[in-house]
């Protein structure tokens, strides 16, 4: 991979300033989370909106507040409870195979990535979130928002899945190689939903459209 370092060095900076004056607030953005809540918070944030998942995510622990209490639940008391976050079937369904895997692991998440995702529910997504917020490991939350906005800034992908695309896989680490990394991702993921929007982006208030791929081509 061909991309200077200062230029992934000034993508950090300007997305870290950005953050600290606009970055969204989130319950599961709290220091003192446990590890079940963090992945709590991140399954129900699959195919959901934030602001969704924020509004009921308290109302969600007070109910299930441990891996046990969702384990020892029937699928159709679990399936009422999930129903404003959306696909409640298909998320009640895998967070029962989910708490019956961590009550036999007693709530303990592995620290080895090909352990994690042969954890039911965790694919690489949330194996990367483990890592990063629960080990405190850098590893970055490459979903399609990330990718979207690494893509615009620095140039295109190789290939058409994020998960195996060698180019996005290796920036997405050297952007998130950083003591504050979990404030990168943090950073990415409200930038490229406030800003660099999938349609519509507002380029001409982008603090990186100067050095951005895109903009210097579509602008």
């Amino acid at each position: 991979m061909d991309i200077e370092q200062d230029k992934i060095i000034f993508f950090r900076e300007r997305l870290l300033d950005w953050f600290k004056e606009n970055g969204r607030k989130f319950p599961w953005r709290k220091e003192e989370l446990t590890s079940y809540e963090l992945v709590i918070a991140e399954v129900l944030l699959q195919r959901t909106r934030a602001e969704t998942v924020a509004k009921n995510f308290e109302s969600f622990l007070g109910n299930f507040p441990s891996w046990e209490s969702i384990n020892k639940t029937g699928k159709k008391e679990l399936e009422k409870v999930l129903k404003p976050f959306g696909l409640y079937r298909q998320k009640a369904k895998r967070l029962k195979n989910l708490a019956e895997k961590m009550v036999q692991k007693e709530g303990q998440f592995p620290v080895v990535r090909e352990e994690l995702e042969e954890i039911p529910l965790v694919g690489q997504y949330i194996a990367s979130a483990v890592i990063s917020y629960v080990h405190e490991k850098k590893a970055p939350l490459l979903d399609v928002n990330m990718a979207r906005l690494l893509e615009r800034f620095f140039g295109p992908r190789e290939l058409a899945d994020i998960r195996y695309d060698p180019y996005l896989q290796e920036l997405s680490k050297k952007v998130v190689d950083h003591p504050d990394h979990q404030k990168i991702n943090w950073a990415i993921l409200d930038f490229a939903s406030s800003i660099c929007k999938k349609r519509n982006p507002k380029c001409k208030v982008c603090p990186i459209s100067g050095r951005c791929e895109f903009f210097q081509n579509e602008g």
